[in-house]
C-alpha cells in the first residue's frame, strides 16, 4: 500500500472541498436565485437526480441507487489501479481526481437523493448545465487519463 495512502488522502480532501462548497451553496444562495461572479459565470442552487447533464433525471427514482452502485463499483476499481500504478503520477493524479469527484457526488446522492450543484458558465443564451467541485474533478481527471493513454500509446509505437 506504499504510496497509494496520498493519492487516497487527496481524493478525501477532494471529498471535503466538494461537500464544503456544496454546503456553502446550500445554505447561500436562495433558491430559484443567481448570483452572478463573472460576466459568463453565476451560481445556482440545482438538484440533479440524474447522472451528467442530468441523464435519467426525469426517471422514477430507481437512477439514485443505480448511479450509486456505479459510483462504488468505478471507486472501488479506481483504489485498485491507484494501488496498481501507484509510481505513476500523472496517471495517479487523474484517477484521484475521478475517486474525490465520484464520492463526493456519492455522498449527495445516497443523503439526499440528487447531487447538488450550484457552478453555471454561460454565454449570452446559451448555458452550460449546472455543475460542481466534484464534477469539475472528474472531468479533469478524465481528461487526465485521455492525455495519459494518448502518452503511454505513444511511448509504445517509439518502442515498436
Amino acid at each position: 500500500m506504499r504510496n497509494t495512502g496520498k493519492w487516497l488522502a487527496f481524493s478525501a480532501l477532494l471529498v471535503v472541498l466538494d461537500q464544503l462548497t456544496k454546503y456553502l451553496a446550500v445554505q447561500g444562495i436562495p433558491a430559484g436565485s443567481s448570483i452572478p461572479l463573472l460576466p459568463s459565470l453565476s451560481l445556482v442552487l440545482a438538484y440533479n437526480t440524474g447522472a451528467a447533464f442530468s441523464f435519467l433525471a426525469g426517471a422514477s427514482g430507481w437512477q439514485r441507487w443505480f448511479f450509486a452502485l456505479v459510483a462504488i463499483a468505478a471507486s472501488a476499481l479506481i483504489i485498485w489501479m491507484l494501488h496498481r500504478h501507484r509510481g505513476e503520477t500523472f496517471l495517479c493524479i487523474g484517477l484521484a481526481l475521478i475517486l474525490g469527484g465520484a464520492i463526493g457526488n456519492l455522498i449527495d446522492r445516497v443523503l439526499i437523493g440528487a447531487v447538488v450543484d450550484f457552478i453555471l458558465v454561460y454565454w449570452r443564451q446559451y448555458q452550460w448545465p449546472a455543475f460542481n467541485i466534484a464534477d469539475s474533478c472528474i472531468t479533469v481527471g478524465a481528461g487526465m487519463l485521455i492525455w495519459d493513454s494518448l502518452r503511454s500509446s505513444r511511448k509504445v509505437q517509439r518502442a515498436d
